[in-house]
């Protein structure tokens, strides 16, 4: 003889109970009723987890948006940046190179001019007409040291940033970066 299975008491409470002298329970109640977990089922899986190692749980990390997604999107949201822009940015780096460059052109434009009155009050000593040239071996060394000192801190100031980071110090103030139209990456070092 099958003993008819005795409704639990979650389900004592419900409107409706299964079983003789009650209706049957609704779909949402059976299913309630099924989720329900059965204590004694818990209480062995409890005793299986203390027994077997325990399991680490990966801790919980915000959704983060694709890195490809999001470079794909500022790719395509790119657009050339305004005249007025680019024109700050370009005034705030020629006065930064230029402040850089006179720092060190600034006392060799004084030797030079120092070089060029001492030539010209010996001519004038002299008591004869003297050419007296501007541009001579001394003068020309001065030059030269201040062209190089300005192609150096160009190639630092200017080249070297925008082909590592695509922006120099004015571009970054101005919130601009230099791009390649079809690659959206800095330029390499011999376009920058």
């Amino acid at each position: 003889p099958v003993q008819p299975q005795q409704p639990r008491p979650e389900a004592l409470n419900s409107p409706t109970t299964p079983g003789s002298g009650g209706g049957s329970a609704s779909w949402a109640q059976q299913v309630h009723q099924l989720a329900q977990p059965d204590p004694q089922q818990q209480a062995q899986q409890q005793q299986g987890q203390q027994q077997a190692e325990p399991q680490q749980a990966a801790p919980w990390r915000p959704p983060t948006l694709d890195p490809f997604a999001q470079l794909a999107a500022d790719q395509s949201n790119a657009r050339p940046a305004g005249l007025g822009k680019r024109l700050a940015a370009r005034l705030i780096d020629t006065v930064v190179l230029g402040a850089a460059v006179g720092a060190i052109a600034a006392p060799l434009v004084t030797k030079a001019t120092d070089h060029i009155n001492g030539k010209i009050d010996e001519a004038k000593l002299s008591g004869q007409t003297v050419t007296v040239w501007l541009l001579d071996g001394t003068t020309a060394t001065y030059l030269g040291i201040a062209l190089g000192a300005f192609l150096v801190l160009g190639v630092l100031y200017e080249v070297l940033p925008t082909a590592k980071w695509g922006r120099t110090l004015g571009k970054k103030v101005c919130g601009l970066d230099v791009r390649g139209i079809e690659s959206h990456q800095p330029p390499r070092f011999s376009a920058a």
